[in-house]
C-alpha cells in the first residue's frame, strides 16, 4: 500500500500540522485523522520584531487507500463502470477516488481528489465525454439491463443542472416567440429529464425526446 505525504508550514508547529491535515483531507476525503503521522522538520523561529522569522515545517503522512476498493454489494454493472472511469481518470493523469452510488435507474460515479480541473475540462467537455463513453458502453453491452450513468466531480453536475434549466427557459422563450420548435443538443436521460421538468409548467410550450440513445435530444414545441 502506498503512502500519501504532504509538507506544510505555519507560524507554529500546531498551525503547520493543521495545514498539512487539511491538505491530506483534500487528497483523501473521509480521512481517518488518527492514522496520520507527523514529522517535525523545523519548529521555526519567531525572530525579533519580525527579523529572522522562519516558519515551522512538518511532513504529514498516511496510508493511501486504494482507489479500486469495490464494495461487496456493488453490482457487476456498477463495478464494470467504476473500473472504466478509474482507468480514464488515471489515464489523463488525475489522482482521484471514485465512489459509486446506485439505484434502480441510475449509477452515479463521483470522483474526489485535490485537483479535478483536468477531469472536468473546459466547459465540462472532458467529464461529459467520459460520461458519454460510459453510457455508450453500457448501452452496447447491457441492452437488457442497462442503467443511466452519471459521472460527477467537484459539484459539476449541480452547476450543469442550473445551466440546463437556464437553457430550457431560453429555448422555450425562443420557441414561443418564433412559433417554431427548438431542438437542443443530445443529452443523457438524466439531463433530458431536467429540461422536461423545468418546462413542465412553462406556459405555451411542451417538450418531447427524439432520436435514439445515446444521441436522444429534447425538442421544445410551441403550443396554442
Amino acid at each position: 500500500m502506498s503512502e500519501l505525504q504532504v509538507e506544510a508550514t505555519g507560524e507554529t508547529v500546531g498551525e503547520a500540522k493543521w495545514a498539512a491535515l487539511r491538505e491530506l483531507e483534500k487528497q483523501q476525503p473521509g480521512l481517518d485523522k488518527s492514522a496520520v503521522r507527523f514529522q517535525v522538520l523545523s519548529e521555526g523561529e519567531r525572530g525579533l520584531l519580525g527579523v529572522g522569522y522562519a516558519p515551522a515545517r512538518v511532513v504529514a503522512s498516511v496510508a493511501d487507500e486504494p482507489v479500486s476498493g469495490v464494495p461487496r454489494d456493488e453490482s457487476e454493472l456498477a463495478a464494470e463502470v467504476r473500473e472504466l472511469v478509474e482507468r480514464v481518470v488515471d489515464g489523463i493523469g488525475v489522482k482521484g477516488r471514485v465512489d459509486v452510488r446506485e439505484d434502480g435507474e441510475v449509477i452515479t460515479l463521483t470522483v474526489s481528489g485535490p485537483d479535478l480541473g483536468m477531469l472536468i475540462g473546459r466547459h465540462g467537455q472532458t467529464i461529459d465525454a467520459v460520461q458519454y463513453l460510459a453510457n455508450a458502453i453500457v448501452f452496447r453491452r447491457h441492452a437488457d439491463d442497462r442503467k443511466e450513468v452519471v459521472v460527477d466531480a467537484a459539484g459539476y453536475r449541480a452547476r450543469r443542472q442550473a445551466s440546463l434549466e437556464a437553457l430550457a427557459v431560453r429555448s422555450a422563450q425562443r420557441a414561443v416567440q418564433a412559433g417554431e420548435p427548438v431542438e437542443l443538443d443530445p443529452m443523457t436521460a438524466v439531463e433530458r429529464k431536467i429540461v422536461h421538468l423545468r418546462l413542465k409548467e412553462f406556459a405555451g410550450v411542451e417538450t418531447s425526446s427524439e432520436g435514439t440513445e445515446p444521441n436522444r435530444f429534447v425538442v421544445v414545441l410551441p403550443v396554442d
